[in-house]
């Protein structure tokens, strides 16, 4: 991630424009009617749309995933045992890492060896804090093996040589024998690890090197050249877009497609959008914030449809995944923090914001093959807010609990009519959804009212379903900034939704305001 300039929205203008959504105004009928199409199933949605991200910023690492193992923490060797149990809980199914901005500063040797040996460094990038270098190569790695998940590590182009890329992945992936394998087995690790995605640099056109697309291009196939896995495959991923740079698009596919696996793309959404460090707060904001983050997270949709539109000139068989590998808020500080550790409260509105990108994925479930929420913990839209020994977890963790059944399931196209939602300048579709039939064959609907005033009536057409049953849970909350502290850790989290019915081939419910419901039929 990195700062970046200001860019415009343009508020009246983002109004879902896919076949999953299709808006009427709400004068004209507050009802919302939808038809899920289960007997034309779509692509899969892979579990790997569920990632996460963990960057060396803030508390997201230390106190946030790694204590040591002296702490009065209760701990795995260092690891706490609440956070990983929570994210073993959601089945996170990769992890990207080291960074971000981090990324193009880092040096993988510095985290490696005796920790006590490991040089200590200034993070230039976030805060100007000490970094130890405690969590490296070989503490990453036990991070998801614990997880049961699959490392994403982001190589360092801005600032290394692919010398120094390419013998990281050999430290990490070649069989016993080489010179750094033995290193590798000397750090405890005998066994070669699995690093089935490796990152070419992050945000090349920004903090990674403020580079051009031409020449960030012809360093990606010479990175990706010499980066040879020595277990198995490795998907190499490109440093892409940010928001709707299709410019950037074009030319890494022209020039780099058929040396890569992946396309990054990355989009950040604030409630203010004119100044970069007014971005609004994360609580006790007004409705038209609210109202601008909605339209604003909608913008998902319009720019994975356009990046997927250039990456089909060159890349008909897509092949190519986009890999939207940093999305979610981006708030002001919480006051009294570090400004550079990017400390955010997490509230309805993050769920509700998690709900529709998910959504959005799901539309997109032939492109976008893996994903990455910022963050992990501790820092942005988090999964998990840490305090010492305390730990809570956030409506955005909740959300993806919700969603578990959407990992490797097939997409079911789903067309829905929706009354708009308007504040001020603001017009949306009040309603999103996307449907799914799970790996053992049970249909599932999630339906995400934006609106934060106003419960929804649905009508549901269920083409090619066969069901006599629904059960469902809900995320929502008693206002719009609702959210969990350490003091009250279960104010937001699911609960049973009994307001839906089947009869027939039709399910109706009440979609209650700003809130994320998931549906399960039988």
């Amino acid at each position: 991630m990195t700062r970046r300039a200001g860019f415009a929205l343009s508020l009246a203008t983002v109004l879902l424009a896919s076949t999953a959504a299709v808006a009427q105004d709400a004068a004209s009928d507050a009802t919302a009617s939808a038809t899920v199409h289960a007997d034309r199933p779509g692509p899969v949605m892979a579990r790997q749309v569920f990632g996460q991200f963990a960057e060396h910023l803030g508390h997201g690492i230390y106190g946030g995933i790694w204590v040591g193992e002296g702490s009065k923490i209760p701990n795995d060797h260092g690891y706490r045992r609440d956070v990983i149990d929570a994210l073993r809980a959601i089945k996170v199914p990769t992890v990207r890492w080291p960074g971000g901005c981090f990324a193009d500063e880092y040096h993988w040797r510095d985290g490696v060896g005796a920790r006590g040996k490991r040089p200590v460094k200034i993070n230039t990038n976030w805060g100007g804090v000490n970094e130890d270098n405690a969590f490296g190569t070989p503490e990453f790695m036990g991070f998801v093996e614990r997880l049961g998940a699959e490392a994403y590590v982001s190589a360092n182009v801005g600032s290394a040589p692919p010398s120094e890329t390419a013998q990281w992945v050999e430290y990490m992936t070649s069989p016993n024998g080489s010179s750094l394998a033995k290193e590798r087995a000397a750090d405890g690790h005998p066994a070669p690890f699995k690093v089935p995605y490796l990152g070419i640099g992050n945000e090349l056109w920004g903090c990674g090197g403020n580079m051009r697309a031409e020449y960030a291009a012809d360093l990606t196939n010479r990175y990706a050249a010499f980066a040879k896995s020595g277990s198995g495959k490795m998907r190499k991923i490109a440093s892409g877009p940010s928001d709707s740079n299709y410019e950037w698009t074009d030319t890494l596919m022209r020039l780099s497609g058929k040396h890569i696996d992946g396309l990054s793309l990355h989009y950040y959404t604030r409630p203010r959008d004119v100044h970069w460090n007014d971005k609004g707060a994360a609580l006790g904001f007004p409705e038209s914030e609210w109202a601008s983050t909605m339209a604003h997270t909608l913008q998902m949709e319009e720019f994975v449809t356009k990046h997927s539109a250039v990456m089909d000139k060159y890349d008909p068989a897509k092949k190519v995944w986009l890999v939207v590998d940093e999305w979610g808020t981006w708030y002001d500080p919480a006051p009294g923090s570090n400004p550079g550790f990017l400390v955010q409260q997490n509230s309805v509105r993050d769920a509700v914001v998690a709900g529709l990108n998910l959504n959005i994925f799901a539309h997109h479930a032939d492109r976008v093959k893996m994903a990455a929420v910022a963050q992990m913990v501790n820092v942005l839209q988090a999964m998990l807010l840490t305090d010492g020994a305390k730990m809570v977890k956030t409506p955005t963790y909740w959300v993806f609990d919700l969603y578990l059944p959407w990992m490797d399931a097939t997409t079911l196209p789903i067309e829905v009519t929706s009354p708009w939602y308007h504040k001020d300048a603001v017009a949306v579709p009040a309603i999103s959804a996307s449907a799914v039939r799970d790996t053992a064959g049970q249909v599932h609907v999630a339906l995400v009212n934006l609106d934060p005033n106003r419960p929804i009536p649905l009508s549901m057409a269920l083409a090619g379903v066969s069901a006599t049953s629904v059960t469902g849970r809900i995320v929502t909350g008693a206002t719009m900034d609702a959210h969990n502290s350490f003091e009250q850790p279960d104010a937001v989290k699911p609960v049973a939704f009994t307001a839906a019915q089947v009869a027939g081939s039709t399910l109706t419910a009440t979609i209650p305001a700003k809130s994320v419901v998931v549906l399960d039929l039988r």
